[in-house]
């Protein structure tokens, strides 16, 4: 016989329901995502005008790598693992997820791991200062040992947290799939977490081992990543990357489930090439296993070495092209409509393809010797994590917040935000790329005269793009609050999916007995 949620705050501490736990890990996400934006907006403020400003060059360095840090590991991360939770257990048409006390422990590591982080911000010498990449020996050798230490064992805990996460995720969709629900009949947003999970499982004990060896240069007189000790900077490059790069797509695979779920429900036609679209998944998945050293170019790499790794870098655009082209095709002659999860949408296919062509530039291994460690690569990786990752959760929050809560958002507002983000995020980043072409370095607190009308426009699109996420919270909570009812099963009108077939909002257990899919 079901029964409803536990009373106060032993819910949210004890929870194992997977509505629960995915509501803390959004919540916790948006937290550490205002969190890493403030971070942001320090280093914006700074670099408004030329000459040091506001805050010391080391505390400056601080800022950048908190801010990688917390945005990588702490926001987007944590939003998509709590998208999984709320939607893959209705999308497969199963009670819950298959580990559910192992998914409350999961989600509460990450809380006592980002604490250790930010509690560095207070220790002699302040907070990691080496970039979000922590390449050694600026980690080990120049770090201050206690900061080093208490950061290392912050990133065992996110990383066990996040091998617990997958493992549900896999047990999940591998074994609760609702009767005749085939492999081929999964909705893509789910296929996408799938290989995600797989991604993480694989990489997660890479940076384990990384920070591990950290640790044992720091404290136990090995030497890894020090010259002078017989071992090489340059392996710890390799191993942070054979983890970083595939991490760059442990963030969009999910991304693009998102947006293949919302571009068919507003276009009203079903998903073009849905087989393709799977393989293209799985491709992408295990190229990105091969082209880490794309990022050590100008490390110092035999030719034949640099060549390897430029074509296969090049060949995740096949793949990935044809992702964009089934997007397209599937709202050509459709009927189209642009509420805000749908203007999300086609703002993440325009500005994630801007962000995928200065990635094949970036490919080219001579050009990248021009473009390196300068604001273009700031600018591109911008284009694929925000106008790829956040605009994708931003889509997802309108498209499901529905579903969640039984209330409507309201439109004009979320069309506000829309725009407000859409206007700040290209000022602030599309300006970069040719600070980043003229030579103006990344990291850096001070600039040259040059550069500081862009750098002031970029200032003002990024507090414009922090306003806006302010609106965000706002839209939300007066949603959940007093947004107006809606009883209708599908909020969209072409929506499919089993979620779509529970009532709004989506019922604490949501499959008594499970559906059949025919």
């Amino acid at each position: 016989m079901a029964h409803g949620p536990a009373k106060g705050i032993r819910r949210w501490l004890y929870t194992t329901n997977h509505k629960d736990i995915g509501s803390l890990y959004l919540w916790f996400s948006f937290a550490m995502f205002i969190l890493g934006g403030a971070f942001a907006m320090i280093i914006r403020a700074e670099l408004f005008q030329p000459g040091m400003q506001l805050v010391e060059p080391e505390f400056f360095n601080q800022m950048t790598t908190m801010h990688g840090l917390v945005m990588v590991f702490g926001a987007i991360m944590p939003a998509f693992v709590g998208l999984a939770n709320w939607m893959i257990p209705m999308m497969i048409g199963a009670p819950d997820m298959a580990l559910p006390r192992m998914n409350n422990l999961s989600f509460w590591l990450l809380p006592p791991a980002f604490l250790m982080l930010a509690a560095t911000l207070f220790t002699e010498g302040g907070a990691p200062q080496a970039g979000w990449t922590f390449y050694a020996p600026l980690s080990t050798t120049y770090a201050n040992p206690l900061t080093a230490t208490i950061f290392i064992f912050a990133v065992h805990t996110m990383g066990a947290s996040s091998i617990m996460g997958s493992i549900n995720i896999i047990a999940t969709i591998l074994n609760m799939r609702a009767p005749g629900m085939s492999y081929m009949k999964m909705p893509l947003f789910v296929w996408t977490w799938l290989i995600t999970a797989f991604l993480l499982v694989a990489v997660m004990p890479v940076l384990a081992g990384a920070v591990t060896m950290m640790l044992m240069d720091i404290h136990g007189g090995t030497s890894f990543f020090d010259a002078a000790g017989g071992g090489d900077p340059v392996l710890f490059q390799h191993v942070f990357w054979f983890f970083g790069h595939p991490e760059v797509y442990i963030i969009i695979l999910p991304a693009f489930g998102v947006i293949s779920q919302i571009i068919p429900t507003f276009s009203r036609k079903p998903l073009f090439g849905y087989s393709s679209m799977v393989y293209a998944t799985a491709s992408i998945a295990l190229l990105s296993f091969i082209v880490w050293a794309h990022h050590m170019f100008t490390v110092g790499m035999p030719l034949a070495g640099e060549l390897f790794f430029m074509y296969a870098t090049m060949l995740i655009a096949v793949p990935t092209g044809v992702k964009v082209f089934n997007w397209i095709a599937t709202m050509f002659k459709g009927s189209i409509t642009f509420e805000t999860p749908m203007l999300f949408s086609l703002a993440f296919l325009v500005l994630f393809t801007i962000g995928g062509f200065t990635g094949v530039m970036l490919s080219i291994a001579p050009a990248d010797f021009q473009y390196h460690d300068s604001y273009f690569v700031v600018a591109h990786f911008h284009y694929v994590m925000v106008a790829g990752a956040v605009f994708s959760m931003s889509a997802a929050v309108y498209y499901w917040l529905p579903k969640w809560t039984g209330r409507m958002y309201s439109e004009p507002l979320a069309q506000v935000h829309f725009w407000t983000s859409f206007i700040g995020f290209n000022l602030t980043f599309f300006p970069q790329h040719f600070v980043g072409l003229a030579g103006m370095p990344r990291r850096y607190s001070d600039y040259a005269l040059q550069f500081a009308d862009y750098n002031m426009i970029s200032s003002c699109g990024a507090f414009l793009y922090g306003i806006s996420q302010i609106l965000f919270l706002v839209i939300i909570i007066l949603t959940i609050k007093g947004g107006k009812k809606t009883t209708a099963d599908k909020t969209w009108e072409g929506a499919e999916g089993l979620e779509w077939t529970v009532p709004s909002p989506a019922p604490y257990h949501t499959f008594s007995t499970p559906p059949t899919v025919k």
